[in-house]
């Protein structure tokens, strides 16, 4: 072989290795970490109701709970399989770039600062939501344009205060701000009326409502002034684990619109359409490219039911909340819920 041939050999050789490096980068340890530990770490909310909460036998329900249940599933065959870490707007990001949690699925809007700066990805929206306001059904105000003067209350260190800014700035309006630390604050300054009205995103707003003593006497306006898709993040820099939460996010919202339920899931393994064998892992090594067995999706749906399952019984219909589905109903039915195939 010539020299040239050599280096050129040579050449190609280290060039392949460092496709394949990148490919397979060194942090793909996640998974690895969760299975030797035998839990899954998964960053939540302290205490919003639908979405992340205890209840009155002291276990962790919500939607966002329920996504962290369907990954231990997929992994361990079992949805008990999860340490919750209760976390502040403040300390969220932290938890997650410091490995103190394996994923955040805590009510977080998916932003390209969030990714461009914090070393973070989102695997996926899970909720389709927007800031609104709450006010006090005597004040008489059926809109946003009527809070001219108004003072609002907000949390700092959401994507609220500059959505606030930019809407009313855009609408030629003045407004007063009061900004707090945490939202038990700013509910309250609400609910002492040191503020005219409450700010969040609309699902919160729901959740925050049922703790006033009279959830009635308040209403939400019709105004969504931003886009907040909010859903699981973890660290960027493993591949095999984003695309683990990522599909199993896609396969509860697969099998919704395949009409795999939880309770028929053992129908669902001797089907012969395709698609439902795909899922379930009748057909194909699906699973295996990300660590996981070839029925992880049927476990994740047995275990906490397909998509429509998890939002009607925790922020929907069969909830407290009853939030309309709306933009997170399936796109074959009115919303924008639409997941890739597997296949």
């Amino acid at each position: 072989m010539s020299n040239h041939n050599k280096r050129h050999g040579i050449l190609t050789a280290t060039l392949l290795a460092l496709v394949l490096v990148a490919a397979h980068p060194a942090g793909a340890q996640t998974l690895k970490a969760v299975k030797e530990r035998g839990t899954l770490n998964c960053g939540v909310s302290r205490g919003l109701l639908g979405f992340s909460s205890m209840d009155d036998k002291n276990a962790w329900t919500g939607f966002d709970v329920d996504i962290c249940r369907a990954v231990a599933a997929a992994i361990f065959d079992d949805p008990a399989k999860v340490t919750f870490m209760t976390l502040d707007t403040a300390s969220r990001f932290t938890a997650l770039q410091s490995n103190k949690i394996d994923v955040l699925s805590r009510n977080s809007t998916w932003t390209m600062s969030r990714e461009g700066s914090l070393g973070l990805m989102f695997a996926g929206v899970a909720y389709y939501d927007g800031q609104g306001f709450l006010v006090r059904r005597d004040a008489g105000i059926d809109t946003a344009l009527q809070l001219g003067g108004k003072t609002i209350c907000t949390q700092t260190g959401t994507t609220t205060e500059l959505n606030l800014s930019d809407y009313f700035r855009a609408n030629d309006i003045d407004i007063k701000v009061l900004a707090l630390g945490s939202a038990e604050e700013t509910l309250k300054a609400y609910d002492d009326r040191k503020c005219d009205v409450l700010t969040s995103d609309v699902s919160q707003l729901y959740a925050e409502r049922l703790k006033l003593a009279a959830p009635d006497s308040h209403i939400i306006l019709p105004e969504v002034i931003s886009k907040e898709p909010l859903g699981p993040a973890v660290r960027q820099g493993d591949d095999q684990w984003f695309n683990l939460i990522k599909w199993t996010l896609y396969a509860l919202i697969n099998a919704e619109e395949l009409g795999v339920k939880s309770r028929t899931i053992d129908e669902a393994v001797k089907s012969s359409n395709p698609n439902i064998r795909r899922l379930v892992g009748t057909d194909g090594e699906f699973g295996e490219q990300f660590g996981l067995p070839k029925d992880w999706a049927a476990r994740a749906v047995r275990a906490v039911g397909n998509y429509g399952e998890i939002y009607e019984r925790n922020v929907g219909t069969q909830s407290r909340l009853s939030i309309p589905r709306g933009l997170n109903a399936l796109w074959t039915q009115g919303g924008i819920q639409y997941a890739p195939p597997i296949r």
